[in-house]
């Protein structure tokens, strides 16, 4: 009678799951897993990268946008080292990733072996489940606990694989379980919905801060900031919950925030937060009668002193405040920050239309709002670059994905490709700095090998800017932020793709609208101002101390200070 390999069951097993792609590099000790998946090659796709850590960037990147389950793969040892950057990436920002590591032979491990790692121990730290299979018996049932608990946890698990296990045949008396995940109904205790309520009638200045917790709740949280005449401000992983243009938003907080969320936590008495654990709370409100709505209890109070904690769904929370919670008439703090957004977009738009040379990077953001459509998914890079977009461009219902909590250099084109590859059909945009783009950029060829039509915008400045920045506010001269770049868009040409080189305004939206329209791989090299420094919507006494020390030591050394103020 035949039987099936551990391997040929482990590929079988993706499937039932719904895994159709896997991102990885061929290796001697995964080859025993990459001949089954050749053969079920139709219905589950392996997905070559030139680089470990943009494969498993690219698994997190898929499960943000789509909340399925990211795969990637590497053989043991350096491969496996490869895979730990992008899979903290998911753990910090809570994405069901699965990693499958190869590694020595049973029989030769606590050999010091070539290429023998530790890998449990390695992947300790980082994931929610870790496993060594130890046998092909023991493998259906750990594969099915490990994808399981990736999605229950929603974290990163991690199967480390001995060479021979995938070729042993599975034998019949096999564990057999399901693979099957059931989700829980987190529904808030009404004694705690009665706490915010009461706190919520008292509310004279009501701000609500929301973040990717509530992106399934838009129209529930629209609902309450009408009923509470409350705006809304978004965490950055937040943005999109809510279109930018609608009435009610105020925009991002943080040093990548909006002057009128500024003055809006500063003058709260009441702060609703909903699905956010924002951590720089130095921009929250002082004094304020705070809620914090969450499906997480861990969260609650976990960074910000809370008056009251609602455990349940974003939804659900909202939609019982709102029908028990007296419509608030007095509008009159709701109108007077919705009057300061209006000037701050008068003064965000003068920059935006700035033409001068080099190019401003908002001058960019500006151009691409023009050709992206309502649908779009734009993966952001981290540095200079996520001020721009978090500022600049207005979404409506367009998907951003980035690296929130750990914010790793050279996202941006990984999360690209795993974009494409969740939603063929829809425009995709990875914006990056120079910086961030030069990580990664080895799989742009990846893009064009599978035929993925994303747009890669390089905001090149030669400086790693957000450093530069950081380094002169704390009053010093830059130093180590210089970058010598290659011609980015011959680069792309170098590859099959497309290369645009972009310098001067009149054909900064040409090349947009020539990129958009041909369909293939490629990047936008777009020479952009690395003295455009990335201000705060308020500049405190200490950046201001700071920077004045930098323009001194600078005076000093012979060199002409450059003036961001």
């Amino acid at each position: 009678m035949f039987r099936k390999t551990a391997g040929e069951v482990l590929v079988e097993l993706l499937i039932e799951w719904g895994v159709d792609h896997i991102y990885g590099m061929p290796g001697d000790s995964i080859n025993s897993l990459i001949e089954p998946l050749r053969k079920a090659k139709d219905k589950i796709r392996f997905i070559q990268v030139r680089h470990e850590e943009a494969g498993a960037l690219a698994a997190a990147s898929y499960a943000k946008l789509t909340g399925k389950l990211g795969v990637c793969m590497a053989i043991a040892g350096p491969g496996a080292i490869h895979l730990l950057n992008g899979l903290y990436d998911a753990k910090l920002d809570h994405a069901p990733v699965l990693a499958i590591t190869g590694q020595v032979e049973s029989d030769l491990l606590g050999l010091d072996y070539f290429q023998e790692v530790n890998l449990e121990r390695l992947f300790d730290d980082v994931s929610v489940y870790n496993q060594r299979i130890m046998s092909a018996e023991q493998l259906p049932a750990v594969v099915n606990q490990a994808i399981r608990t990736a999605y229950a946890k929603k974290g990163v698990a991690v199967l480390t694989i001995p060479d021979d296990i995938p070729k042993f045949e599975v034998a019949p008396e096999a564990r057999k379980t399901n693979s099957l995940i059931v989700y829980p109904e987190i529904t808030p205790q009404k004694q705690d919905l009665e706490k915010a309520k009461a706190v919520l009638e008292q509310a004279k200045k009501p701000v609500i801060l929301a973040g990717k917790g509530a992106k399934h709740a838009r129209d529930s949280l629209l609902s309450f900031a009408e009923q509470i005449a409350a705006p809304i401000v978004l965490s950055l992983p937040g943005k999109g919950v809510i279109p930018d243009d609608h009435p009610f938003c105020l925009g991002g907080l943080g040093l990548i925030g909006t002057r009128p969320s500024f003055d809006a936590m500063k003058e709260a008495d009441t702060l609703i937060m909903v699905g956010t654990s924002f951590p720089f709370t130095g921009f929250l409100p002082d004094g304020a009668k705070t809620i914090q709505i969450d499906t997480d209890a861990t969260q609650v109070g976990k960074r910000h002193l809370v008056d009251v904690g609602v455990v349940g769904d974003a939804k659900k929370s909202l939609d019982w405040l709102t029908e028990h919670i007296t419509k608030k008439t007095d509008r009159s703090f709701l109108e007077k920050m919705q009057n300061e957004k209006e000037v701050w977009l008068k003064i965000i738009s003068h920059e935006e239309s700035e033409e001068s040379l080099p190019l401003k990077p908002q001058r960019v953001i500006q151009a691409l709002r023009q050709v992206t459509t309502d649908d779009a998914v734009l993966s952001v890079d981290v540095g200079n670059v996520t001020v721009w977009v978090a500022r600049h461009f207005h979404m409506t219902n367009q998907q951003m994905i980035i690296s929130g909590w750990l914010a790793t250099l050279g996202c941006g084109l990984p999360g690209a490709i795993a974009g494409k590859i969740a939603y063929p059909k829809r425009q995709v945009f990875a914006i990056c700095g120079d910086g961030g783009f030069a990580m990664t950029m080895a799989d742009f060829v990846t893009a064009v090998k599978y035929g993925l039509p994303i747009i890669v915008v390089v905001l090149n400045n030669s400086k790693i800017a957000m450093i530069k920045f950081e380094q002169e506010v704390m009053g010093n001269i830059e130093y180590g932020t210089d970058l010598t770049n290659p011609n980015f868009a011959q680069y792309a040409q170098a590859c099959g793709g497309i290369g645009i080189r972009v310098e001067k305004a009149e054909d900064l939206q040409p090349a947009f609208e020539q990129a958009v329209s041909l369909k293939k791989p490629c990047i936008i090299d777009v020479v952009v101002d690395a003295d455009e420094a990335p201000m705060p919507a308020q500049i405190t006494f200490g950046q201001m101390a700071g920077y004045a020390k930098h323009m001194l030591k600078e005076i000093f050394e012979g060199k002409k200070p450059d003036l961001p103020f």
